[in-house]
């Protein structure tokens, strides 16, 4: 497993959200279905079409779980904390069973895929087991697991990328919308689980993409963020107009939307990312200028075990490169420790690696090995635990010194920010971004969520800036 010990790549606060996107219907639904989502951004945006599929025949949400005639959990398999997680859920919901014999529970996602056994025959609760790629064949699957039988689809597919199926937004802000460019993933890194439980790239329709971000922004969305494994591999033949689709031009079809739609996108392998695709960044002001890169180890050696097809000052040189091009990119990674094998001195090479790169945020994990990938294959687990969680807490304590560093240089500095809705803490308040990805608050005044405006940095902590004071955008 990845375990993180600080900033987490999975958005913590939406772990297990429930979702209830049409309680303002007035249809009458058949049924009725409940999804928990647990994992990365991609998950979240799997539950989207997994409840358009649903909506289409006849399914409403239902954000209460006693209201359900179908469970659904959607899971992760990067880390074991949330496979854990899931079982635990899944033994929770055993005395809605109880009550209600003729619920059905399923399991979507990624461990679908790689634990189907385990589900079916171990936790003896499951009715329907779903992988990412077969979310249409579920309405078949409901009616197979409604005559007492284990449902069951798994298969990976080459082309699938539910490019003509809507998401249904869960849970929006109605500021911010994930839309997924890409599915798979060809990098075999040696300690990651995702080839095998996602399948191989393929990327999406190049105008299914632009249209859907279009919808959006006409529904009053201000910014997409473009998701993929990797999405500087996306390439899409457009054979109709004869045009080759990179990841650059996509980023442009999007940008061109409007000004007004800010264009983010997750996440770049340092392999991959193109001059082409910084200079697009670059060209667009409503393109953010923000870059996940991650590194994942600061030595060359352990960088090869993983499997990464980079070396420490390859990376570096991209780097350069990015700041070359993007003088004021902010940038983020992340980050292991105690992988197979890691010393001393490979472990104080990440630290001077992030010393280099002082980015703006770091996303760190302490390793152990998750079944099927290839470091289980291949390596030994063999750096103790306590001493992965040192490095690991050596690795923060830097990264906080860079965190604060990044912050107090942006105080006294103006930026446009996106309003994202009222602040957490205060209601009185707002909160936005920068392009750079960075958290601001400031007071409600007359602004709504969906504005842009202009604030000046007058304080900050090591995570949020502040301002005493907006000014509107002209349009």
């Amino acid at each position: 497993m990845l375990e993180t010990l600080t900033h987490k790549e999975h958005d913590e606060a939406r772990q297990g959200e429930a979702y209830a996107p049409f309680s303002n219907e007035v249809n009458t639904f058949k049924k009725h279905f409940y999804i928990e989502s647990y994992g990365c951004a991609m998950n979240f945006a799997d539950s989207e079409v997994v409840a358009s599929i649903l909506n289409e025949r006849g399914f409403g949400a239902t954000r209460n779980v006693e209201d359900a005639d179908l469970i659904f959990i959607n899971t992760c398999s990067i880390r074991d904390k949330a496979e854990q997680t899931v079982r635990k859920r899944l033994t929770e919901f055993r005395k809605f069973k109880r009550s209600n014999p003729s619920l059905l529970v399923g399991v979507l996602g990624c461990m679908a895929e790689r634990l189907k056994a385990q589900f079916l025959n171990e936790e003896k609760l499951v009715d329907m087991v779903v992988g990412p790629d077969a979310y249409r064949s579920l309405p078949g699957l409901i009616e197979e697991a409604e005559t007492g039988q284990k449902a069951v689809n798994v298969l990976l597919s080459r082309d699938e990328t539910y490019a003509d199926i809507a998401p249904i937004r869960l849970n929006s802000n109605g500021v911010n919308a994930f839309v997924s460019i890409m599915r798979g993933c060809n990098n075999m890194c040696s300690f990651c689980v995702v080839p095998f439980t996602r399948g191989r790239e393929r990327s999406r329709d190049a105008a299914s993409i632009v249209n859907e971000c279009k919808e959006l922004f006409e529904q009053g969305y201000r910014e997409v963020t473009l998701l993929g494994q990797n999405v500087d591999s996306y390439h899409w033949i457009d054979e109709k107009n004869n045009e080759t689709v990179s990841f650059a031009l996509l980023m442009e079809k999007v940008a061109l939307i409007s000004p007004l739609l800010r264009v983010r996108f997750s996440t770049s392998h340092p392999k991959d990312i193109t001059d082409e695709v910084l200079f697009t960044m670059a060209k667009y002001e409503n393109i953010c200028n923000y870059i996940h890169l991650p590194v994942q180890s600061g030595s060359s050696r352990v960088l090869q075990l993983m499997n990464r097809t980079y070396s420490r000052e390859w990376y570096i040189a991209k780097v350069n490169r990015i700041r070359e091009i993007l003088p004021d990119c902010g940038l983020s990674t992340d980050m292991i420790t105690g992988f197979c094998t890691e010393t001393e001195e490979d472990h104080q090479a990440s630290l001077s690696l992030m010393e280099y790169c002082n980015y703006d945020l770091a996303y760190m994990y302490f390793y152990s090995e998750r079944p099927g990938t290839l470091a289980a294959r291949r390596f030994k687990d063999d750096i103790p635990e306590e001493v992965k969680k040192r490095r690991l807490q050596e690795m923060i304590d830097l990264h906080r010194i860079h965190s604060l560093q990044s912050m107090q240089r942006d105080v006294g500095k103006t930026f446009k920010v996106l309003i994202e809705g009222t602040s957490k803490k205060d209601e009185n308040e707002l909160q936005g971004r920068t392009d750079h990805n960075k958290v601001v608050i400031f007071p409600r005044a007359h602004f709504k969520k969906g504005e842009y405006v202009y604030v000046t940095i007058d304080k900050c902590t090591a995570g949020t800036l502040f301002s005493n004071k907006a000014v509107g955008v002209k349009d």
